[in-house]
């Protein structure tokens, strides 16, 4: 008896079966549509960052003309505020709160802050100046500096770089907005 192979083998036990008849075919596609768990978590986010801050115009405490304006919120890493303390993101947007009134000042920088939300706009600088024409006190800087920590949707801000405005202006992080947490998602998987 001479020595069998594999296949021989194989196709003597296999040899009486019969394939399965696949009766029905699931075509699966690639969509571009979110899922409604993800319009879900992108709609609450939204809701979030746009969310109406109460900006009390009643009182700020009172900061002097070179006075820096600091802050960030637990998550941010160091090395990210590092970068934006030296103005080393791109400035994608711009405030400029000069000769503006407190109401006016709170209204303009509601909707902006909001406005840059909806463009997925990440850096911006808002000038609110030093104050030195001010008969008292910079007092945009100070409510401003009492205004921006209670603006859910930034993460950060330090006084500017001097060729920014300086302590005259102050740049601002906001929070990335879920597709664009999604996108770096799908970046960073596909690099791996």
């Amino acid at each position: 008896m001479g020595k069998k192979t594999d296949l021989e083998l194989f196709l003597r036990e296999v040899g009486d079966t019969l394939p399965l008849k696949q009766t029905e075919r699931v075509y699966l596609r690639a969509t571009t549509e979110d899922s409604p768990g993800q319009r879900y978590r992108r709609e609450t986010q939204e809701r979030e960052v746009l969310q109406e801050p109460r900006l009390s115009t009643d009182f700020a405490e009172p900061l002097g003309p070179e006075d820096t304006l600091s802050f960030k919120r637990d998550g941010v890493q160091n090395g990210v505020f590092r970068k934006l303390r030296q103005g080393r993101y791109p400035v994608e947007a711009t405030l400029d709160l000069h000769r503006r009134t407190v109401e006016e000042a709170r209204n303009d920088v509601l909707s902006f802050i909001r406005r840059c939300a909806r463009l997925d706009v990440r850096s911006v600088l808002i000038s609110h100046g030093k104050g030195i024409r001010s008969d008292s006190y910079p007092v945009i800087k100070s409510f401003l500096a009492k205004w921006l920590p209670t603006i859910e949707g930034i993460i950060a801000f330090h006084s500017a770089q001097s060729f920014h405005g300086g302590t005259g202006s102050v740049y601002v992080m906001l929070r990335k907005s879920q597709k664009q947490q999604e996108i770096n998602g799908k970046r960073f998987l596909n690099s791996r």
